[in-house]
């Protein structure tokens, strides 16, 4: 048996490379909307059913918990589409390399970050 072996398995104590931290947030916000999607479409439904049913949507939407939700959506398909695109422009060759690809995940968390709280501003406004 090998005695070389790591101790601490802690995935907590670990350092991620922020290419890495990248990939995983834009896994974690698929599988978010992916999750959401049957609520989002029950409540688009909803409210294009009758107009006590768009009342009722928008009553709730507007509560703070219901913006909050809102957010949070938002900020995983903003973060989500984000990350999609620096794929699609790494895909043609562009930001391949290791310092292109540390760049591009820095990019994408500032660009992210502005439009998350643009959009966090709007919605409380």
């Amino acid at each position: 048996m090998n005695k070389k072996r790591p101790v601490n398995l802690d995935l907590r104590s670990m350092k991620y490379p922020v290419t890495a931290l990248t990939s995983i947030l834009h896994r974690l916000s698929g599988i978010l909307l992916f999750l959401c999607l049957f609520a989002v479409l029950y409540v688009l439904g909803k409210s294009l059913s009758s107009e006590e049913g768009f009342n009722e949507i928008q009553g709730i939407l507007l509560s703070p918990i219901g913006k909050l939700i809102v957010w949070v959506l938002y900020s995983a398909l903003i973060y989500h589409l984000v990350a999609g695109i620096r794929h699609l422009i790494m895909d043609a060759g562009i930001g391949e390399t290791l310092k292109g690809g540390k760049r591009g995940s820095v990019i994408v968390i500032i660009v992210s970050a502005i439009l998350i709280a643009v959009g966090g501003v709007w919605l409380w406004m």
